[in-house]
């Protein structure tokens, strides 16, 4: 079955290289019968196909087929509850279903997912394929995947199979590490059992501190407290810590994260939020950028971040909840349908923000030089971190235990994550971008990290398979599951080694993250911007307006 598709105001409609994903035909399969019959007509045929979801998708182009005679399978109408096994603590879902309706699924049984991505927008299909995860030390860890003990997957299969097969995968079945984060290039997901526990609720604290022993605390704060997180203000030089730790089901409240960053809200403020940042980055100085950068983190600050302690009003610390009220938030994933009074922020349909998300991880033994490296960047000019990076973000410290997964963590590390403003204009350079292109170069090459399958611009996939020990086992798998490459795309072949690399090497690539600099030319030198060292990591090579050097 085929229909049209329009625009999803949950998605950000872009991807790093600026192309326009494109597809010959979409099937929205509503069983599992259906699925079978939409994958073997695209292997029938030898035409590429690849998965789409109903909310969100991840930065860099996984989900598309490639050229424009590929087929997309929409697992929208894949988003029901299999089965719950209370006793067993087992849950089933069809991959489709979004991770707020699977949480909210959970609690109704009596049971909680021990821990996910903090958007409850994405689906498990989605989150496994790009190894999404909260943060965590504690027991599995905070990634979804390591939470899966069985699943059902479709693949190509030959003629004398009908093009088609399930291939059902229990706990130990040894193919599972490689489905478990696949990048979407084995088949589709059609069913998913995870481990469960009983409800539980979350006891969470903000604390606000400078940041002189920072670089001590990342080391230890993942060990303190379970599903603890650390936010870097630079320019503020303050860290908010989250001490966020389980409690008994019986501790009263009812508290509810409603993240800021992922509500809805009026269009018009938005549209105005964006021109105001556009001005800034244009006209500013460093002055009104950090004036405003204070006002905005003291503004999220005022509202608790998005804490209420009983639904609608914050009135202290801890906030206490259940696990499903706590562990992750979206509303503008169900905001009325308004005429566009109301939108999420990162709307295409709008011109409101629009953005690049940089997620990266360090080892955990590799982190406190890491951030000592960052503050010593920070101390040459802090002004300079107000225009570089979201200053009501900031930069975001995640736990991320080691995972069997062949595509996931070999040790256990800390995610950093970044957000940073992003010009409508294709090869418009940023102010002060040489920030966090030299920090993201220091992490992935000095500090040997791993960069998120689902965030980041073209450079940070060059070479990384090589950092992954068992990825020619994933490969093995990807032969025997889809020997035609049915499922890969251009860019999946890149980033896996198997065919070039993401590196796109042309004029001014290196100021939209399609590589590295090596000339002057991969800058904007009409515009005063060079291809210079780095000024703590020398060997970093970033875009450098002159008159900063």
């Amino acid at each position: 079955m085929a229909r049209p598709t329009a625009p999803s105001p949950t998605r950000t409609g872009s991807f790093t290289d600026r192309t326009i994903c494109r597809a010959a035909k979409v099937t929205y399969p509503g069983t599992e019968q259906e699925l079978v019959a939409a994958v073997a007509a695209v292997v029938s045929t030898k035409q590429k196909v690849k998965v789409a979801t109903k909310h969100s998708h991840s930065i860099p182009k996984l989900a598309c087929p490639g050229g424009d005679e590929g087929t997309l399978v929409s697992t929208a109408r894949l988003n029901r509850t299999v089965c719950i096994d209370v006793a067993k603590r087992l849950m089933t879902v069809e991959s489709g279903m979004v991770l707020r309706d699977l949480i909210e699924a959970a609690a109704a049984a009596g049971l909680s997912l021990p821990h996910s991505p903090y958007w409850y927008g994405l689906t498990i299909g989605g989150m496994l394929a790009t190894g999404a995860h909260g943060s965590s030390l504690w027991g599995k860890g905070g990634a979804v995947h390591e939470y899966v003990v069985g699943l059902r997957i479709v693949t190509p299969a030959p003629a004398s199979q009908g093009f088609a097969v399930v291939r059902e995968l229990g706990s130990d079945h040894p193919d599972l590490d490689a489905v478990k984060v696949s990048l979407g290039v084995l088949g589709v997901v059609s069913q998913v059992t995870l481990t469960m526990q009983p409800l539980f609720k979350r006891s969470v604290t903000m604390v606000q501190r400078d940041d002189s022993d920072m670089a001590e605390k990342v080391a230890v704060w993942g060990h303190l407290h379970e599903f603890g997180d650390m936010t870097w203000l630079p320019y503020q030089r303050k860290v908010i810590y989250r001490q966020d730790d389980r409690v008994d089901v019986s501790t009263p409240g009812n508290g509810l994260n409603d993240l800021l960053l992922f509500r809805a809200s009026p269009t018009r403020r938005l549209i105005d939020a964006r021109v105001a940042e556009e001005r800034l980055q244009e006209n500013g100085t460093d002055t009104a950028r950090c004036t405003a950068a204070q006002q905005q983190a003291a503004a999220f600050e005022q509202r608790s971040y998005g804490f209420t302690n009983d639904g609608v009003s914050f009135t202290r610390y801890p906030v206490v909840g259940y696990q499903h009220r706590v562990q992750a938030s979206g509303t503008c994933l169900s905001s009325p349908e308004d005429g566009l009074l109301t939108s999420c922020a990162w709307d295409p349909r709008i011109r409101g923000s629009f953005y690049y998300n940089s997620g990266f991880s360090v080892t955990l033994s590799k982190a406190r030089a890491f951030v000592v490296d960052m503050q010593r960047l920070r101390d040459r000019n802090p002004d300079m971190f107000c225009a570089a990076l979201d200053s009501k973000v900031g930069v975001v410290m995640r736990y991320v235990k080691a995972s069997s997964a062949y595509l996931g963590k070999k040790k256990d590390s800390v995610d950093f994550d970044i957000i940073y403003y992003r010009s409508h204009t294709n090869g418009m350079p940023r102010v002060h971008a040489d920030v966090v292109d030299e920090i993201e170069q220091m992490a992935l090459r000095k500090y040997s990290g791993l960069p998120h399958w689902g965030k980041n611009r073209n450079f940070a996939y060059d070479g990384v398979i090589a950092k992954y020990p068992k990825a020619h086992e994933f490969l093995k798998v990807k032969n025997r599951y889809d020997p035609a490459g049915l499922f890969s795309n251009e860019w999946t072949d890149q980033v896996l080694g198997i065919n070039e690399t993401p590196n796109i090497i042309k004029k001014s690539c290196a100021i939209e993250g399609l590589c590295v600099c090596s000339s002057d030319l991969h800058c904007a030198p009409e515009q005063g911007y060079l291809c210079k060292p780095g000024k703590v990591y020398k060997e970093a090579r970033v875009c450098l307006f002159i008159r900063d050097y």
